[in-house]
């Protein structure tokens, strides 16, 4: 059994009740490397960030091109909002911020989500302040 068919025999069904939280992600690699956006900076865990000025960066599991940056204006407006994290890949898959989210990245919080299943997998991502 690889790792993709235990966790999606052991893990997935425990994350089903909670809605837009993952810890991994099911792509069609085994391949343990988390691959984050280039432009990861400060919110990284060393120093803390201010996504109300800033805005966010994201890491984004078994990456292959999506990005996802959250604007000041968005964090700041604090309204459920649907973004395209397509970047540079061949597809897209579309990640939802909530309400409860946005309230979290104004306090400086991450925050954790699941893109969209796109093209048989979907993605992990964390939300941090810039």
């Amino acid at each position: 059994m690889n790792r993709k068919l235990f966790l999606n025999k052991t893990v997935t069904p425990l994350l089903a009740g909670i809605p837009f939280l993952s810890i991994m992600s099911c792509s069609g690699s085994d391949d343990d490397d988390d691959d984050t956006n280039p432009d990861n900076g400060a919110g990284n865990g060393s120093t803390p960030g201010d996504c109300s000025a800033n805005g966010t960066n994201s890491s984004i599991t078994q990456n292959h091109g999506h990005t996802l940056t959250v604007s000041v204006g968005d964090v700041n407006a604090g309204t459920e909002k649907s973004y395209s994290i397509q970047g540079g890949a061949s597809h897209d898959h579309s990640v939802i911020v909530t309400v409860d989210n946005f309230a979290s990245l104004q306090k400086n919080e991450s925050v954790t989500a699941s893109s969209s299943t796109g093209d048989g997998h979907f993605h992990g991502i964390n939300i941090v302040c810039a």
